[in-house]
């Protein structure tokens, strides 16, 4: 079994004995209730005894979404509901990821499963259940972890020998196998990959960016040399990098955690941080340097060329669907999710538009044929052609789900031999362009041209957006000014993990990271007054 906590319903913490209220307006509360503290009303993993009609539903895709200005969180949690990207599974702290969802995610394993095999990765896949034992075997890693275990302590009616972890990470079991297959220095370096879920029992939980269970990708690799393992860490923080710039329009900043916020058994941890609509940081990616750690615990050796013993030097670096949330937030507005082209399962969607039974066929067949062209050409592209709904209520709808170009066809258009091509990123008459010809090769360029135009104008938004809202910051004031008024402060720093500490207890936030571009010059600590070689960028985070 699981270990686990029992605790209170939602239903008894929003509704308590004293409090009567019709069933009806509870589940109404409940709902609106939901998005204003997301997953995090209760503590996660407690399973709920109330039908899912009653809680753990999120919105209905046919509410209004709140304004993303009023409650960006509430705003969140509708774009998720409305976009149909996900729901709540019936453990607390877990969702389900529906269809949509799960193709945003597909569409980041298309992209870096290319990346990781064009730098000499193998996929293979590890086993989620591990024994106690490897997580204590490196000190610092059961200490960092140890809060977030789920522990597997019966299986198959009999109590375990020995409990076993649900995987948080696998840093511990790889190492087991690592010892085991590597022996000299002809076996390296050795450098797999696996997609996988894990389990880490978050308190606090929000759909996609913290959750009871997540998907990932986990890379790790050993190596000969300390040189080689610092190359490898960097070269998959530059990947994932240029992933973030590339395909998702999100310009992070890459750097280097401070010490307090390496990871558990690591040396030295490689992070990309990214602004959010609400200024928050999202840890979207990270790269670790694990030196000789892992190896030594679990004893991960190899015959030298001098026949010397010795023990490897490693990295893990991982992604998760944490970054569909940070896409999510990233470009979202009041109308909805707002998805970069390259990233989107559905790039073009088609409108066809008829009044009269008479008009129906041709339109339809015209929409066909444009669809075929685009489809044709490479590009994703959805025809709906139901006849349920009102066209003003398809494009709302694909509007609100995030889709970057919709075509528009109706009869006279038909007569033109033309389309009506709206853009999801220039809202109203000004995105809208009238009369582009149906002809294969004009639509298909001006087609394209048009979501190139997109991506790059997401991308150049986003930059003016975390541009304008990093302050630059001389004195610990300045620095508490700056968090206070919801922005990132950007400061030379050589102060200890002491002051480290204080200014997460006083301000909420915490170092991001000591980006890889610096100034240059001479700085002076912003705390302390001493000499201080690198700035860091404090935020309040995810």
């Amino acid at each position: 079994m699981v270990a686990s906590l029992r605790l209170p319903s939602l239903t008894s913490l929003l509704f308590p004995a004293t409090t009567r209220y019709p069933a009806a307006l509870r589940r109404s509360l409940c709902l609106r209730n939901r998005p204003a503290s997301g997953f995090a009303t209760a503590p996660s993993g407690t399973a709920s005894p109330e039908t899912k009609s009653e809680v753990g539903r999120l919105p209905r895709s046919d509410q209004a979404v709140t304004p993303r200005s009023q409650d960006f969180n509430a705003w969140y949690l509708d774009v998720i509901a409305s976009a149909e990207l996900a729901d709540y599974g019936p453990v607390r702290g877990t969702m389900v990821i529906r269809p949509y969802g799960y193709a945003i995610w597909e569409a980041i394993q298309d992209y870096l499963n290319v990346k990781f095999k064009e730098t000499g990765h193998s996929n293979m896949y590890f086993p989620q259940f591990i024994p106690y034992s490897f997580i204590e075997k490196e000190a610092s890693h059961v200490e960092g972890f140890s809060p977030e275990l789920a522990l597997v302590t019966v299986g198959g009616g009999n109590e375990l020998e020995e409990k076993l972890v649900v995987r948080p990470t696998s840093e511990t079991i790889v190492n087991h196998m690592f010892t085991q297959w590597i022996h000299s220095y002809r076996d390296l370096p050795l450098m797999i990959n696996q997609w996988a879920n894990v389990t880490r029992w978050e308190m606090r939980t929000k759909p996609f960016i913290r959750t009871l269970e997540f998907l990932w990708q986990e890379g790790h690799t050993a190596h000969a040399t300390p040189e080689e393992a610092e190359k490898e860490a960097k070269q998959m923080i530059e990947i994932y990098t240029r992933f973030a710039f590339e395909e998702t329009a999100i310009p992070v900043i890459v750097g280097r955690k401070s010490k307090m916020e390496t990871f558990a058994g690591a040396d030295t941890t490689y992070t990309i941080e990214a602004m959010m609509g609400d200024r928050k940081a999202l840890q979207a990616g990270t790269s670790h340097n694990l030196g000789q750690n892992f190896s030594r615990a679990f004893g991960t050796q190899f015959q030298d060329e001098n026949g010397e013993r010795q023990h490897v030097w490693q990295t893990s670096w991982a992604v998760s669907t944490r970054f569909v949330g940070g896409i999510i937030m990233t470009h979202g507005d009041d109308t909805g999710l707002m998805l970069p082209p390259k990233i989107a399962p559905i790039q073009v969607v088609i409108v066809p538009i008829w009044k009269k039974d008479s008009e129906k066929t041709e339109v339809l067949n015209a929409a066909s044929s444009v669809k075929e062209v685009l489809q044709t050409a490479g590009v994703r592209v959805k025809l709906d052609d139901t006849t349920e709904r009102t066209a003003g209520w398809k494009f709302n709808f694909w509007e609100m789900k995030g889709v970057p170009i919709r075509i528009e066809i109706g009869p006279r258009d038909v007569s033109n031999n033309s389309v009506v091509v709206s853009r999801r990123d220039i809202p109203g008459k000004a995105g809208k362009v009238f009369g582009i010809s149906m002809e294969p090769s004009t639509l298909v360029a001006y087609v394209k041209e048009k979501l190139d135009e997109i991506q790059s104008s997401l991308l150049e938004k986003a930059i003016s957006f975390r541009d304008s809202n990093i302050v630059d910051v001389n004195s610990y004031e300045e620095l508490k000014a700056a968090i206070s008024s919801g922005k990132w402060a950007r400061g030379p720093w050589s102060a200890s993990d002491s002051d480290e500490q204080r200014v997460k207890e006083e301000t909420g936030a915490t170092i991001r990271c000591f980006p890889f571009e610096q100034t240059l010059g001479t700085k002076t600590c912003l705390m302390t007054g001493n000499p201080a070689e690198e700035v860091a960028i404090f935020a309040k985070s995810y």
